[in-house]
């Protein structure tokens, strides 16, 4: 830890757990000695320990590291406030691996909120640089895909009407596609405590993957959990972008950390996005810039982040 301390404000921006990930992860890899003041000001109740967070913070760090890892995750899968584990394999990995690096995800046992008991683990490679992306062009929306599932003590009913409720949704604004969702009843020995939830996920011609999710509550009936992900995958597929709300923000670090320019089309960029960036050139010097997309018409809330990378190198390899 050879550098000047770096003091990090946590109460600013997002205030919560965006900013100790990123500044954390980076801290990590540059070797800058961190202080972070006021961590999650902005948030009222303590978090949850998702997997798919503890994920976003670990994966930049052993992707630099001297050997492959294992990293055996515990906490929530499929929990409110982060991103679902579904998420995590099904849109987040294959994106994400553009930027030249496989990782494997195997989960153990799946966990919910309020319980947590979940348990993944993440097996990956060291890798000597990571390679810019540029996910701009969209394509058009070729399969639309997902899985309803329940856990523990819910009937399995519940993921049936859930992904049935979904489809019509969805049918309303996409006539001309089959929408395949699968209820799923949880394996006993593969889930700890109760949950339900769906993820449904939208896949396009030039290989973008766009999501909706939800997740059932005491007292929420089913129907309008799978209207709920199917509303929100919809508005993921009218603002013209290349990755949803939900990927933007975890991109930015590799989009820091890789040697080139980097571009992706979003829509609306999120405070979590904002947030990943202030951190990013704070912390690592990466150049951002932020711009509304020229391409699309004025109606459309689309914007291009480009990033020049520090074109960080593995010291190991």
């Amino acid at each position: 830890m050879a550098g000047q301390r770096v003091e990090v404000d946590g109460g600013i921006m997002e205030g919560g757990g965006q900013i100790l990930r990123v500044s954390t992860a980076l801290s990590c890899l540059l070797g800058l000695p961190l202080r972070v003041q006021k961590i999650r000001a902005g948030r009222s109740t303590p978090g949850l320990r998702s997997v798919c967070l503890l994920m976003q913070v670990s994966m930049p760090c052993v992707l630099f590291a001297a050997s492959a890892s294992e990293l055996r995750l515990k906490g929530g899968t499929n929990a409110e406030m982060a991103p679902q584990i579904d998420y995590t394999t099904m849109v987040f990995k294959p994106i994400v691996e553009k930027f030249g690096f496989k990782f494997n995800c195997d989960i153990k046992m799946r966990g919910y909120y309020p319980k947590g008991g979940g348990e993944v683990i993440v097996r990956m490679s060291p890798v000597k640089q990571l390679n810019p992306i540029n996910l701009t062009d969209r394509g058009s929306v070729t399969k639309i895909y997902g899985r309803a599932f329940v856990a523990g003590v819910l009937p399995f009913k519940v993921a049936k009407d859930m992904a049935a409720a979904a489809v019509r949704c969805i049918r309303k604004e996409i006539r001309d596609l089959y929408v395949n969702i699968q209820p799923v009843q949880e394996p006993k020995d593969q889930a700890f405590g109760n949950g339900n939830g769906i993820i449904i996920i939208a896949e396009t011609s030039t290989g973008c993957l766009f999501a909706g999710s939800s997740l059932g509550k005491r007292g929420v009936n089913a129907d309008k959990v799978g209207i709920e992900a199917a509303e929100m995958l919809l508005a993921n597929l009218r603002h013209g972008g290349a990755v949803d709300e939900y990927l933007q923000d975890q991109l930015i670090i590799f989009m820091a950390l890789a040697c080139g320019v980097s571009r992706i089309k979003t829509g609306p960029v999120t405070l979590h996005t904002q947030t990943a960036i202030h951190f990013a050139e704070q912390l690592a010097k990466a150049k951002f810039s932020v711009k509304k997309s020229e391409d699309e018409d004025a109606s459309k809330d689309t914007y291009v982040i480009e990033c020049q990378g520090i074109g960080m190198t593995n010291p190991y390899l």
